[in-house]
């Protein structure tokens, strides 16, 4: 982690170091996350690797296929004397970071989920109730209409839109991102986003973009910049914004749940997480074994756990955690910081919404949104655009499977390969 985000990560090893006196745990900036990951999977091939290394969720799978160079965390705890509850995380968080005997095989650090962030000065100014943000897509339209009226040229935008209006939307609803519980259960799985659901969402944002009232900002968080400078109304981000965007905006701005499709059966389930967990790597001695137990022990202690989500507003991965921070009328002062947990609270996890686990994810975010610029640029039509995306996606899956099956270990990944597009098909009507 670079910026404030590492300095705060850098205070919390220090304070593990002076804590006692057995083990000295030294924090590396090595970068992005895609270069970090790699780095690290690449040094296990020589002495010197690091001991502990910070994968996002996006790059779980690749780390769980990489067998002999990392050590599944649960075993590190039990060699390290150290004891750890699987059941003492929040189900949509331990889910994701757990083998199919659900075992951790990482531990869950940095974790977030999307909520709605809007600037209630322009809801104001649009005489829009500032206490009563939209709550479902279908409540979205007649609150954009005004914020228009009102003089507003950027009324709703979003940051990473394969997660948020893509990954998101499918687990919100409880419906498959892919096969094979979303590959949770095994390498053959196959892309199925482009359902009627999936479907009908791009082709409201579409109508939306034409009419000004959805306006694309980038595949990343430029969209979030846009909305602490006060140029857009309401954005779709990562909980883990809210400190962020409370230093920065220099206007009152409130946060809400994701919006849904109340017509569909059981939505909202819960949302999905993103964001990294610690994995402990292969080949070190007892010795050190012990000191990673002992420090990733130290993480989980729910003072601990607390302190980090009410600094950088990460969700706090423990139900001790969270608890210990509503105790203490944190959530009074700070009620936005909430809404994440509670999302993720909503409902048990389920086959379908315990995560989604593919290998190339990275490349397979990128097909998606490459998909996904062609409809807003009004080349495609959404149904054609998720089409693609998935027979896309699904190219580099059977790679990876094939990859993986071959007996040997697949090695470090490519740097965000993508799949080949498809020759230009008649533009379908989305029904």
């Amino acid at each position: 982690m670079g910026g404030a985000l590492g300095e705060t990560l850098n205070a919390l090893v220090q304070r593990f170091n002076e804590s006692q006196k057995d083990v000295r745990v030294v924090a590396e900036h090595k970068g992005s996350a895609e270069d970090t990951m790699i780095a690290a999977l690449s040094a296990q091939r020589a002495p010197g690797g690091p001991h502990l290394v910070q994968a996002t969720d996006i790059g779980t799978a690749q780390m769980m296929a990489s067998k002999s160079a990392v050590r599944p965390v649960w075993q590190v705890f039990a060699d390290g004397g150290e004891k750890i509850d699987p059941h003492a995380f929040l189900p949509a968080v331990a889910s994701y970071f757990s083998d199919n005997a659900g075992k951790l095989v990482a531990l869950p650090f940095n974790i977030a989920t999307p909520i709605l962030f809007y600037n209630k000065d322009a809801f104001r100014k649009a005489k829009l109730d500032p206490e009563r943000p939209p709550s479902t897509w279908y409540e979205m339209p007649k609150a954009m209409g005004e914020l228009v009226s009102a003089g507003y040229e950027c009324v709703y935008t979003t940051v990473w839109p394969s997660w948020v209006q893509i990954e998101n939307m499918s687990t919100w609803h409880n419906q498959d991102f892919a096969t094979r519980e979303n590959g949770l259960a095994g390498l053959d799985a196959k892309l199925i986003f482009n359902t009627h659901l999936m479907v009908r969402h791009v082709s409201f944002l579409s109508s939306w973009a034409r009419a000004g009232y959805f306006t694309y900002s980038g595949r990343r968080i430029q969209g979030e910049r846009r909305f602490a400078r006060g140029e857009c109304a309401m954005i779709t981000a990562s909980s883990a914004s809210y400190a962020q965007l409370r230093s920065e905006a220099k206007f009152d701005f409130g946060a809400a749940q994701l919006p849904y499709y109340d017509d569909i059966k059981g939505a909202p389930h819960h949302s999905l997480i993103s964001g990294g967990g610690l994995w402990a790597m292969a080949g070190k001695t007892p010795a050190e074994y012990r000191g990673m137990a002992r420090f990733l022990a130290w993480l989980a202690r729910p003072e601990i756990q607390a302190d980090w989500h009410q600094r950088t507003g990460y969700v706090p991965v423990t139900r001790a955690a969270y608890e210990q921070t509503a105790q203490s009328g944190f959530y009074k002062t700070n009620p936005g910081h909430e809404i994440a947990i509670k999302q993720l609270l909503l409902n048990q996890p389920t086959r379908e919404s315990r995560g989604i686990r593919l290998g190339e994810f990275a490349a397979i975010r990128a097909i998606l949104e490459e998909e996904l610029e062609s409809v807003w640029d009004g080349k495609v039509e959404p149904k054609l655009a998720l089409d693609r995306a998935a027979e896309r996606g699904d190219v580099l899956l059977r790679k990876f499977e094939k990859d993986n099956r071959s007996g040997h270990e697949p090695g470090v990944p490519e740097r965000s390969p993508r799949g080949p597009r498809p020759a230009a098909k008649p533009a379908a009507k989305a029904k």
